[in-house]
């Protein structure tokens, strides 16, 4: 049955879901993952079905419809245990089903969209989560107590059990769910307490390892059905250029080459398989017609950048007089600059799709699911209910797969293929044609009295993200994206002005990347920190601590930090310690970087400590993980991240000239989780943000060597000179 299907036969929406979503839209995927294949299947009808995220059928397995999606964040795991906590499910007897595309019943609650990112899985569904578990337990106790002639407040749940311990009687979930599923859907069911919670705040392991650890598990590149071809493309190397002609003639002698195909701006050649239609590709003689940004270079993208930032910007915040306080005491000014970065994700961008005359099936692994449906639907000319949509694992996001792209190009190649075919970029196609994180330039100016901060006059330029990807968030000329973490800036400044200037690099894509908005404005911020405690003569973090305020989380982890990384112990000469502090995403971390500079400029890392204050704690096991991931993930980026063009083109093309760190080159990591009963914050993007700053204040520490770019230039370290 489609989604269409539903409509002729009157089904509406609550009836759909009380029948438990029983048809072919809903993707399944298993958690535990013993059906590991994300394909559209037909899903047995549950009997209870109280609201969009729970089922639970007669066998009293109880099945969470996933609206969030995998990328290695372990939010599957997560979101179960938030789910089962107030369910009082039997957690070894969870399973769990990617839900279809559709914002209304699986729209982020932060920005009414069905998607992942900007760490808000668990922000947004900690309270629909445990409301869905809690209403959904009130009504299996309200059928029991009936069944038993009691009073609902007498009896108990526990591990998908409903219990009367007055008369020893129990009733399993799974022979509840008729007279369940005949009671009305109670509102505002009170939540557990904290001190009730059986599996939050516990290390579990994560249920979607195992079938990773032995290859079962299915990601978009592994889709596979009968009847299958592989294509992969080329994109002009030029930014907006356009195919002018090809020559094909070696290309079809390869063997299992099926086709070529030939669109406007693309060329992809399908074959037997992923070799055939590679060495098929290389074959060809393409001439492009390079366009119009054939000359263009970093050196005049930056230029660009550079003149709109000394522009006045639009102000997005402002406290004080910043104009009147920068005339008193002191003043100091830098700028800094962070180049564009490729996300580089280890699966490659690939879609497998099957274009049909009036309908089209999608297998991806996407942040993004109704958006892709309906670029689906446009590029493949059918309504959007005709376009079923697969959900796989992600093998990273990064933001990357916040965009539809590479569905849009595979369902425009599809329309020339005969069944289905699964496009996969190369490597060095997807590095050289990604949606880049923008280029940014920071402004700073502040003024010093007394050892303290005056005022302080933030600028950021760049991209306006937000604008084009979700337009209603772009007003008044602000991206809120852009200046997040400075409008928010942890210290409390008498006179503080934070302003945006959009500045779009010419014809190079940008997007979201991980870390977002803050991930420029906390190196800025905090690195310009550290050179105002020194030329204050203070220590870093004291010369912080003194501007907190009324912010007992970010005190507490900063103290924590000091505490546990040895802040103040005496270290080698060219060893240095940084410290970098942001409240980002609910979420409070303070992050000391130790390394050692040798005379050459180059950087090793010895330590890096973070304290983290994330509310409560849904799984530390997980929480730990993600920051240690983020931190290798900035750290990286501030050591090698650059993407640079020359000629209108990408230079950099694989791992040997966009590097990433090696296994020999990792520091000690320590993480230290503060217990909080806050709300939980995310914790995804958050470790990538203050190792970078926390890295560039540990080099200015041990060479005294102030550097305001990324990635860090060794010339500049060895020279003992400010970039």
């Amino acid at each position: 049955m489609t989604i269409a299907d539903t409509k002729k036969v009157g089904l509406s929406r609550r009836n759909l879901l009380r029948g438990g979503l029983a048809s072919g839209i809903l993707v399944a995927f298993h958690l535990p993952l013993r059906k590991a294949d994300a394909v559209t299947q037909p899903i047995a009808a549950a009997r209870f079905a109280p609201n969009a995220f729970i089922r639970i059928g007669g066998d009293g397995i109880t099945t969470l419809v996933m609206p969030q999606v995998e990328m290695g964040q372990g939010i599957y795991t997560s979101i179960a245990m938030i789910l089962a906590e107030e369910l009082d499910a039997d957690f070894s007897r969870l399973t769990l089903e990617h839900a279809p595309p559709d914002d209304k019943l699986y729209g982020n609650p932060m920005f009414g969209l069905q998607s992942t990112g900007n760490s808000n899985s668990i922000r947004a569904f900690w309270k629909p989560m445990r409301a869905a578990g809690a209403n959904a337990r009130a009504m299996l106790i309200q059928a029991a107590a009936a069944r038993w002639q009691v009073d609902p407040a007498t009896c108990t749940a526990a591990n998908s059990e409903v219990i009367h311990a007055l008369s020893g009687r129990s009733f399993a979930y799974g022979d509840l769910v008729e007279a369940a599923s005949a009671l009305p859907i109670p509102k505002d069911t009170p939540f557990k307490n904290p001190d009730e919670f059986k599996l939050i705040g516990k290390p579990l392991k994560r249920l979607d390892t195992p079938d990773k650890v032995n290859g079962k598990a299915k990601y978009g590149i592994d889709a596979m059905m009968p009847g299958l071809s592989f294509a992969t493309l080329a994109q002009c190397p030029v930014f907006g250029g356009k195919v002018a002609k090809i020559d094909d003639t070696a290309a079809k002698k390869v063997p299992g080459v099926r086709k070529i195909v030939v669109l406007e701006d693309l060329v992809a050649v399908v074959g037997d398989n992923m070799w055939a239609a590679k060495c098929g590709l290389e074959a060809l003689n393409i001439i492009w017609d390079e366009g119009p940004n054939a000359n263009l270079d970093s050196e005049e993208i930056w230029k660009q950048l550079r003149v709109a930032s000394a522009k006045g910007g639009a102000v997005a915040k402002t406290n004080g007089d910043v104009t009147k306080g920068l005339a008193v005491g002191e003043k100091y000014e830098a700028s800094f600059e962070l180049p564009f970065l490729a996300h580089a994700t280890m699966e490659p961008l690939n879609c497998t799709v099957h274009v049909k005359k009036e309908a089209c099936e999608v297998w991806v692994g996407t942040q993004i699911m109704t958006r892709v449906q309906s670029e689906a639907a446009k590029a493949a000319g059918v309504p959007v209910d005709k376009v079923i949509v697969n959900q796989h694992l992600l093998g990273g996001g990064f933001g990357r797969r916040l965009e539809p792209d590479m569905v849009i190009a595979a369902v425009r190649i599809g329309r020339h293929v005969d069944g289905p075919v699964k496009v996969v970029w190369t490597r060095e196609e997807d590095i050289q044609h990604d949606i880049y994180r923008p280029i940014y330039r920071d402004d700073v100016a502040a003024t010093l009295e007394d050892g303290k901060i005056v005022a302080f006059k933030y600028r950021v330029a760049g991209s306006a993200i937000v604008a084009r990807w979700l337009p209603p968030g772009f007003r008044n000329g602000i991206d809120g994206d852009a200046v997040d973490s400075a409008t928010d800036a942890p210290y409390e400044i008498p006179n503080f002005q934070v302003e945006y200037v959009r500045a779009e690099p010419p014809a190079i894509p940008t997007g979201f990347f991980r870390g977002v908005g803050p991930n420029n404005n906390v190196f800025a911020i905090e690195s310009f920190m550290d050179e105002l405690a020194r030329k204050a003569g203070k220590d870093p973090i004291a010369f912080r601590r003194a501007m907190l305020g009324k912010a007992p989380r970010v005190q507490n982890v900063l103290d924590l930090v000091a505490q546990k990384s040895g802040w103040g112990k005496l270290l080698p000469r060219r060893f240095g310690r940084g410290v970098s502090l942001q409240p980002t995403f609910d979420t409070a971390i303070a992050t000391v970087v130790e390394a050692e500079v040798d005379d050459l400029g180059e950087v090793r890392l010895h330590r890096v400590t973070l304290a983290v204050d994330t509310g409560i704690a849904v799984n530390p096991d997980t929480i730990a993980a993600q920051l240690e991931g983020g931190i290798v993930f900035g750290l990286t980026a501030a050591l090698y991240g650059e993407i640079t063009i020359d000629k209108g083109r990408v230079q950099q093309s694989n791992f040997h000239d966009y590097r990433m760190l090696r296994i020999d080159q990792m520091p000690k990591i320590e993480i230290h989780i503060v217990k909080s009963g806050e709300a939980p914050g995310g914790i995804g993007e958050a470790g990538v943000i203050g190792s970078a700053p926390a890295l560039r204040n540990a080099i200015y520490a041990a060479t005294g060597v102030a550097l305001r770019k990324l990635p860090i230039d060794r010339s500049l370290i060895a020279a003992g000179k400010k970039s």
